[in-house]
């Protein structure tokens, strides 16, 4: 038996709210008087009364900053442009294909790819993988090249 396939049936008839005051559950029903929390309407998670809601004055924070690392694609064809045998994240940072030799990179098939290449890459779709080996290449997954710590010292007082 698995927990669900269990049928279970309910013993206990739902309890029939404001149905009067001698019904044990009548008149305000368990909602207090008057309110908004008293009327029929349900708010939605989240609301805070009118005031902007916290899920939404969050980002806005002096200070925030996103802590995910950026994702960036380049496409088989643009393998082309590249004239060494070896790509990685810097020899595509020099050519132009990505913005930034440290974010996370990944190979889409889309264009065609004819000179011998060898890719280290952080992800790779499955056409892609195939495209670079019928041109007679390989594609290496490979970690994410670290950002280097800031050369800032503190002055000395």
């Amino acid at each position: 038996m698995k927990y669900n396939e269990l049928v279970i049936k309910k013993n206990k008839a739902p309890k029939r709210v404001g149905r009067g005051i001698s019904a044990g559950q009548g008149k305000t029903a368990g909602r207090g008087t008057k309110g908004q929390g008293a009327r029929k309407s349900s708010l939605r998670a989240g609301f805070a009364g009118g005031q902007t809601p916290l899920h939404m004055q969050i980002p806005k924070l002096r200070g925030f900053k996103s802590k995910r690392v950026d994702k960036q694609e380049v496409y088989t064809g643009q393998l082309e442009l590249i004239k060494s045998a070896t790509i990685d994240a810097d020899s595509m940072f020099k050519a132009g294909l990505v913005t930034d030799p440290f974010s996370n990179v990944k190979l889409i098939v889309k264009g065609e790819l004819t000179s011998k290449k060898t890719v280290k890459i952080q992800a790779a779709s499955a056409g892609a993988i195939a495209a670079v080996e019928k041109a007679g290449g390989s594609v290496e997954i490979v970690e994410r090249q670290a950002r280097p710590a800031s050369k800032r010292t503190k002055k000395e007082v």
